[in-house]
């Protein structure tokens, strides 16, 4: 008989109405002493977050929390004592009972954002909109939908992945059939974790859709001349706002009262594999927070300044996306509103990782570098229009 290679199973299953309510496990239960693996799952209580789970990965190195009644957003990663995420002003991981995405003129998702990592779609995402009698509310509702699956995997064998499979499902009569499986991979000592997700179409006639990766960070990583690093073969400020920061759009503020947030729509150059690379890093070079991402899969780049005061959000988003945030029939008269037929799939992958000091922060910047290849980068210096 083979031995098993793999530790599985099922936390939570709609379909079998399968909760295993608040659990653990950890490598030396596995026959694993020696490898610092752990994953545990509990239950939040009190004020909006009551009723909301919390997913958390170890492995020796990282801690990554992720949110199942969330849309699996990551709330944070920490690390050597530094954390990856950012200070909202909403403060508790609020249910998404407690959501009406249409107050305040549909930016009601507004009322839970805090998370280091939120998906913004499935149907729609971007800026609210009203279209044929429907109001398009912001960022869609990908990161209020309850994960139907969640499945944890320990690899029994070298290098001991840690994995956390999920679904998530967006379906209305009518409208749309939508289903994400996301499956986050994280292995022991590392400083980096990857996502695989599928996004499929249930349904039986082609299906529109958005899907935006809101990568949000802060201090440390975040301050006064902190820079913002990729491969950029065009930047396009997002509205007239934008336009007044175009010179300094790679650098930073300190926190700044009354800072009204600035956006730049970037292209990225890409490899031979159509893979490229963005970085955020401190002023002195030695933290940062990279992401790699594929061009093929995401080929729109949006950023996100907002260095408003600490308790305000002082917080910028690095988000690739099949779009931009624009409303969704300005995205579609822009050849920007992708199309899923039916049955079909769609592969997204991201890897994140923090730089620990100035020897990886400089490797990934010598990365973006050799991407870019003295290629030129385009600078406009007004917004898109409409009908252009």
């Amino acid at each position: 008989m083979m031995a098993e290679t793999v530790f599985s199973c099922v936390l939570l299953d709609s379909a079998l109405n399968l909760d295993v309510g608040d659990w653990s496990v950890e490598g030396a239960q596995l026959g694993l002493p020696e490898v610092p693996v752990k994953i545990s799952k509990h239950r939040l209580h009190g004020g909006k977050q009551q009723g909301v789970d919390l997913l958390t990965l170890e492995n020796g190195e990282m801690q990554i929390s992720l949110i199942p009644t969330r849309g699996m957003s990551i709330y944070e990663v920490r690390c050597d004592g530094y954390r990856l995420g950012w200070q909202s002003p909403v403060k508790e991981v609020v249910n998404p009972a407690f959501i009406n995405a249409e107050q305040r003129g549909g930016k009601g998702w507004l009322d839970g954002f805090n998370e280091m990592l939120v998906r913004c779609g499935f149907e729609w995402a971007g800026h609210p909109c009203e279209e044929d009698g429907m109001l398009y509310t912001l960022h869609g509702r990908a990161a209020n939908l309850p994960a139907s699956r969640v499945t944890v995997e320990i690899d029994l064998a070298p290098p001991y992945a840690i994995r956390v499979v999920a679904l998530v499902r967006e379906s209305t009569f009518k409208c749309c059939d939508l289903e994400l499986q996301t499956t986050l991979t994280l292995e022991p000592g590392s400083r980096h974790f990857h996502i695989h997700d599928r996004l499929t179409n249930l349904g039986d006639y082609n299906q529109p859709f958005q899907l935006i990766y809101h990568g949000n960070y802060s201090s440390p990583f975040l301050e006064q001349d902190a820079q913002f690093l990729a491969p950029v073969k065009r930047v396009t400020p997002f509205n007239q706002r934008a336009c007044e920061g175009l010179a300094q759009w790679q650098r930073y503020a300190g926190p700044t009262a009354g800072f009204d947030e600035e956006v730049f729509l970037l292209e990225c150059y890409a490899d031979e594999q159509h893979r490229t690379l963005a970085l955020v890093h401190n002023a002195a070079a030695d933290l940062g927070v990279s992401l790699a991402y594929r061009t093929d899969q995401l080929p729109y780049l949006t950023l996100w300044k907002n260095t408003d005061t600490v308790r305000q959000g002082y917080v910028t988003g690095v988000e690739p996306g099949t779009c931009y945030p624009y409303p969704r029939p300005f995205e579609r008269e822009h050849g920007r509103l992708a199309v899923l037929a039916a049955g079909a799939s769609r592969e997204f992958e991201l890897t994140y990782g923090l730089l620990m000091d100035e020897q990886e922060v400089g490797i990934a910047r010598q990365q973006v570098e050799a991407i870019q290849n003295g290629h030129p980068c385009e600078v406009i210096t007004h917004p898109p229009r409409a009908g252009s």
